[in-house]
């Protein structure tokens, strides 16, 4: 047994609740290395009654296997004194507790869980686990009026800069909340719309009015009634990591340096103050975007002020937050106890561009932007870089770092604001991008959706990604639109995509077929991808004998009873009962779902 990959610590990764009466208990292992996984718990004042239950592996990355296991008590959980039995595959059996791991079962040095306090619970709102959303840079998606356009606009569809500007405005989003209907879209998530310096938005001035190059206040209030009129939720950018140097804050700095009472809203390095980055810390060195100092008391007000101002007077329902993991942690904290507890439904998403465990520990953010789940996407479908046993690990080591309801909500993307466009990154190959954004949407998460990849739009990073909208009917990519739409109706379809269990079924490196489950109740769809230029054929294993049929080109298949001794992906860990014989085209997928229950 490989003690070095044992490890069990009694923080939220590893000990947390689901509700004051239910706690989640999870430990790690070295890969396939043991065959059991057993919990012994009893209360503090009642030692004599021990009781025991039998972690599941949840989870199986590249060097490590995730047990878990879900214990429910008849009142508030509380004073719970547990450690581990592990058992080998060569009759060796290694006890965890928290003085270590020991050949010998522990009479002192018991982990303990103490309390379950309300507050401890990492409640998210239940419409974000699964939702479909898209991305909306509100410049260049659609120009509903023309008279707020400024003089220098170029004309719709120009080559993007980082200068020019094209119209696109509120009214020209509220105009196609029906186009966003009809594609099934469950929730907008708007870049920047306050008023601020930049085709982008990013360099604040004003947290308390609508840019006029985007329309008014109250073209910001239609569009949320329209958005809730059908059934669409709608997020906004949260800026709050810098401001513009229009910021009147800022501009009151300049004016009065040193006797500013805005001094230590900034990080100021250097007196006097100008428009450099000399002077005072900002975003990287761009002297237009000056941070705020989140660590002060008066920031964090302003700052929470603003977020409870659109909440309550437009009724949104909740913030992506722009470089969150940059921001003072107290902000997100105070933001949890002050906005969640009076409008608890709301969301808070925040941007990072690694695991973002630290700001999702139940008392900070609901959900984070998963680059994590966009680079290992990219890096195996789109510029095929890594095999199917690479991509397999890395997925399970995302999905092992988040408890399964943060894994429900986390916004799984493809491309951004910020990245090239995805059918760019695939060589404008539609077979490669179809088949990542089917990985996106049969995926536990938030699939999202940047304006304009249903449609086949193109583009390198900034600014090439932020181009107009495509609108004309015979410059769209149809095909990605009704795959999409074939996509989205799946997903709403079957509960089991948006709450359920998922396992790896099927990795085969030489081949690159990568497959998996994914299951709720009776519910169960084989997701299987082969992402090769050659057509092929493999045998699925399956979790029930009986019929089958693929989702995709109405196949059927009959898994009979499994002939002999047969080694198949994860068999230690899932119980298979049959197999079905595949054919897989060049760069295809499939998704086969069990009829009438199986056996």
């Amino acid at each position: 047994m490989i003690k070095e990959a044992i490890r069990h610590i009694n923080t939220k990764s590893y000990v947390y609740l689901r509700n004051r009466n239910r706690l989640i208990f999870r430990i790690r292992t070295g890969r396939e290395d043991i065959k059991n996984c057993i919990l012994i718990y009893w209360a503090r004042t009642n030692p004599a009654e021990k009781k025991e239950v039998k972690l599941v592996c949840k989870q199986r990355d590249a060097l490590f296997d995730y047990y878990e296991v879900e214990v429910i008590f008849s009142r508030v959980a509380r004073y719970q004194k547990y450690y581990f039995k592990l058992e080998g595959h060569k009759n060796d059996t290694v006890f965890v507790n928290s003085y270590g791991i020991y050949d010998r079962e522990p009479d002192d040095g018991y982990f303990e869980f103490l309390y379950a306090n309300q507050n401890d619970i990492f409640e998210i709102p239940d419409w974000a686990k699964g939702i479909i959303y898209y991305q909306i840079f509100p410049e260049r998606f659609n120009n509903g009026k023309k008279e707020n356009d400024r003089r220098d606009c170029v004309p719709w569809g120009s080559l993007p800069t980082r200068e020019n500007y094209m119209g696109g405005d509120l009214k020209g989003i509220t105009d196609k909340i029906g186009y966003l209907k009809e594609f099934g879209i469950q929730c907008i998530y708007l870049n920047p719309i306050f008023k601020a310096d930049f085709n982008h938005k990013y360099a604040t001035t004003d947290y308390y009015e609508i840019d006029p190059e985007f329309g008014t206040l109250e073209e910001f209030r239609e569009l949320v009634a329209a958005c809730h009129n059908n059934n669409i939720r709608i997020i906004l950018d949260g800026v709050f990591n810098h401001t513009g140097v229009q910021f009147e804050p800022f501009r009151d700095l300049l004016k009065n340096q040193e006797k500013s009472n805005y001094k230590e809203w900034f990080h100021v390095t250097k007196y006097p103050v100008n428009i450099s980055n000399n002077c005072y810390e900002c975003v990287g060195a761009y002297k237009w975007m000056p941070r705020l100092n989140t660590s002060n008391p008066e920031v964090r007000n302003y700052i929470l002020g603003v977020m409870s101002y659109w909440i309550e007077e437009f009724h949104i329902d909740g913030w992506r937050l722009d470089v969150a993991d940059e921001v003072d942690s107290l902000v997100w904290q105070e933001a949890r106890l002050q906005i969640k507890s009076k409008y608890p439904d709301k969301l808070l998403l925040g941007e990072t561009w690694g695991y973002g465990r630290n700001m999702l520990q139940g008392n900070s953010l609901d959900s984070i932007m998963n680059y994590v789940f966009r680079d290992v996407v990219m890096n195996y479908f789109a510029l095929e870089k890594i095999g199917a046993k690479e991509f397999d690990g890395r997925i399970n080591q995302m999905l092992a770092a988040y408890p399964k309801e943060t894994n429900q909500a986390l916004y799984n993307l493809l491309d951004s604001h910020d990245t090239e466009r995805f059918l760019t990154l695939c060589g404008e190959n539609t077979e490669r991008f179809k088949l990542a954004a089917s990985f996106q949407f049969f995926m536990p998460g938030a699939p999202a959706v940047y304006y304009g990849d249903e449609v086949g739009m193109t583009g390198g990073n900034d600014p090439d990604c932020r181009k107009a909208m495509i609108w004309e009917k015979e410059e769209q990519k149809k095909e990605l639109l009704q795959w999409y739409q074939w996509l989205i109706r799946i997903r709403k379809e079957y509960n089991c995509i948006r709450f359920g269990d998922y396992r790896t079924v099927i990795c085969e490196e030489e081949k690159n077929i990568y497959g998996f489950v994914r299951f709720l109740e009776d519910e169960e769809l084989y997701v299987i991808f082969h992402n090769s230029g050659n057509s092929t054929t493999t045998e699925l294993p399956v979790l029930g004998k009986g019929q089958y049929v693929s989702l995709t080109d109405g196949e059927e298949y009959f898994a009979g009873n499994i002939v002999g001794e047969q080694n198949f992906y994860n068999g230690d860990i899932l119980e298979y009962k049959g197999t079905i014989h595949i054919d897989l085209g060049t760069y295809s997928m499939k998704v086969i779902k069990k009829v009438n229950g199986g056996i």
